[in-house]
């Protein structure tokens, strides 16, 4: 018989990054929530958490995190279904991971309203579009929004659409390292701006222009701050079009080879257990993405 109060220190231990702020959430001293994570691994005979910095599971920690993550969802259509089982306590929230770009752009409009109506609480856990899978398989997360095709197991996929990115720069970085035109050997030579270790997108578009290996670039995990630093003539960078729509009208920004965008595939992933709750914020998704994404084939 799982024990859940032990099953809930894991998982705070996990989203929380460390037993010191899961302890918080808890309401527990960190040394009961140690307590419980060894009961818990003296229950199932192995550990549960790899001591690390941040803790990340273990494979068994995986299955039993993916089990809490549904559970949490399944607790709530029983609640709203019997409303005596209802203890007044704060709603869980959903946790999802999305890239940086989704959330400064489409994600929003798409959602708000159904938050808003369903009293919807996000913990919104922010990854690279080619990376957000990997929290699903670590069971921190019910659902993300990733460039993966195929889900975790016990999961589905959907394809909600493209985002289109341009290669863009500011007029003046363009008159210093383009003086004789856009060409690949110069692109080779020129900074770039790449959101972080994880993203890719930068060396796909130079690999598709014959460009091989590294290159100088900046790295700023900030969507808004990506544009700044392109603007300020930092250094080249693909940027999502609908995001800078206003600069390119200013003239403050201009794409460095004309009509060559790269269009990136986004998914859905969701637990197929998930729940009422999880099953509606999929069909919301459904109607309302499409509204900001391009459609694929």
């Amino acid at each position: 018989m799982l024990d859940y109060k032990l099953l809930a220190a894991l998982a705070a231990v996990v989203e929380q990054a460390g037993f010191e702020r899961a302890a918080q959430v808890l309401g527990l001293s960190q040394s009961a929530v140690s307590q419980r994570i060894k009961l818990l691994e003296a229950r199932v005979g192995q550990p549960v958490l790899v001591r690390a910095l941040p803790p990340a599971p273990t494979e068994i920690g995986r299955r039993l995190l993916n089990h809490v993550q549904q559970v949490r969802l399944l607790e709530r259509d029983i609640q709203a279904q019997v409303p005596a089982l209802d203890d007044g306590a704060l709603p869980e929230r959903l946790r999802i991971a999305l890239n940086a770009d989704s959330l400064a752009t489409w994600w929003a409009a798409a959602v708000g309203s159904f938050c808003i109506e369903q009293r919807l609480l996000l913990d919104l856990v922010v990854e690279d579009q080619d990376v957000g899978l990997k929290r699903m398989r670590a069971g921190e997360v019910a659902a993300c929004v990733c460039a993966s095709e195929r889900p975790v197991a016990g999961a589905r996929a959907l394809l909600l659409g493209a985002m289109r990115y341009r290669a863009l720069a500011s007029p003046a970085f363009v008159a210093r390292h383009f003086p004789q035109g856009v060409t690949s050997q110069a692109l080779a030579h020129a900074p770039a701006i790449v959101f972080g270790p994880d993203d890719l997108l930068q060396h796909r578009y130079l690999s598709a222009l014959g460009v091989e290996g590294g290159f100088a670039h900046h790295l700023c995990p900030s969507s808004e701050g990506f544009i700044r630093l392109t603007v300020a003539g930092f250094g080249w960078g693909l940027i999502p079009e609908q995001q800078v729509q206003a600069e390119l009208a200013r003239g403050e920004l201009i794409e460095l080879i004309l009509d060559q965008p790269v269009d990136v595939p986004l998914y859905w992933h969701h637990w197929r257990n998930g729940g009422e709750l999880l099953a509606q914020l999929t069909q919301q998704l459904c109607k309302t993405a499409g509204h900001s994404l391009i459609a694929l084939p």
